[in-house]
């Protein structure tokens, strides 16, 4: 019988080990790179979903689905390998930020803690029509256990909603929420953990349950908060010049290769780049950084990476 129990309780404490977010991805700003973190694998277990997988990893359903397009998300063949995309490069900011930014284009959120730090919490934002607005604000106010106020238009959309839903499980703010200066929108927790890494708000930010309490500790009143749209990310690690991009199909008529090719001249990069290597990972739009590198630098090759 005291087997049977124990059992149990591993069983359960490895239950919970999976969905608890045991990756905080906070890493060290580095001058000679603005790459962060490193692609990880899984191989599947049966019963697993890449929903799961992708909040065990701290990344968003976007993420995850991109990074392993070929991959039914819903039922992943048992043993199957997973690319787990926690290899990111930092979006553009000036040189002196500190705050959050927050990226619509791949629905992630950096925290800049100082010129030696940062925190990177996967996100979900506002649907079309809805979209979450894009611009510099502050965090004017943070509250605990926050009540929901619906607004009229939600309302008329679901009429058998309260005027106000309390605090709990029915709330979809989560258990804390900030509000950002200026606007009705707040960044704030979920009573939906699959939305994040989707376009399912009213213009909101959504965090995972587990990570918005941590985000809300680290983050003072009065924090810059600057929302941006940038589809294609470009950084230079050692020798090798890499190149990220998502579907950002809230844009319209972007021109995926000439930003790319615009962003690299800027950067000084674009003579070391193998264009046919540009074409093929902006064709992909996978959300992985990717070496573009010339053959003739010797770029290090990634391994992981399987669209090359």
């Amino acid at each position: 019988m005291r087997r049977f129990y124990l059992a149990i309780i591993i069983m359960l404490l490895l239950t919970a080990s999976l969905r608890a977010n045991s990756f905080a991805n906070t890493f060290a700003l580095s001058k000679d790179t603005s790459l962060v973190g490193s692609l990880r694998y899984h191989i599947v277990k049966k019963g697993e979903s890449l929903i799961e997988l992708a909040r065990h990893y701290n990344l968003g359903y976007n993420e995850i689905t991109a990074a392993n397009f070929d991959v039914d998300p819903f039922v992943p063949p048992e043993g199957s390998r997973i690319v787990i995309p926690t290899f990111w490069i930092l979006p553009d900011v000036p040189s002196d930020f500190q705050g959050i930014l927050i990226n619509l284009s791949e629905m992630r959120l950096y925290y800049f803690h100082n010129k030696t730090r940062i925190t990177t919490f996967p996100i979900g934002i506002g649907d079309d029509g809805i979209e979450t607005p894009v611009g510099k604000f502050k965090i004017s106010h943070k509250i605990v256990n926050p009540p929901w106020y619906v607004p009229e238009s939600i309302r008329k959309e679901r009429p058998e909603l309260p005027p106000v839903v309390p605090p709990g499980p029915e709330n979809p703010l989560g258990s804390h929420a900030m509000r950002l200066s200026g606007l009705s929108y707040l960044i704030h927790g979920t009573n939906r953990p699959w939305a994040i890494g989707r376009k399912v708000t009213h213009g909101c930010i959504r965090l995972y349950p587990e990570d918005i309490p941590k985000l809300f500790e680290m983050v003072p009143v009065g924090t810059e908060v600057l929302i941006v749209r940038q589809p294609i990310k470009v950084g230079k690690m050692g020798d090798d010049i890499y190149v990220e991009v998502h579907l950002d199909d809230q844009i319209e008529n972007f021109d995926y290769l000439k930003n790319a090719m615009e962003i690299l001249a800027k950067k000084g990069y674009l003579r070391y780049v193998d264009t046919f290597k540009l074409y093929n990972v902006i064709r992909m739009k996978t959300g992985v950084p990717t070496s573009v590198t010339t053959k003739e630098k010797e770029p290090r090759v990634i391994t992981s990476d399987p669209w090359l």
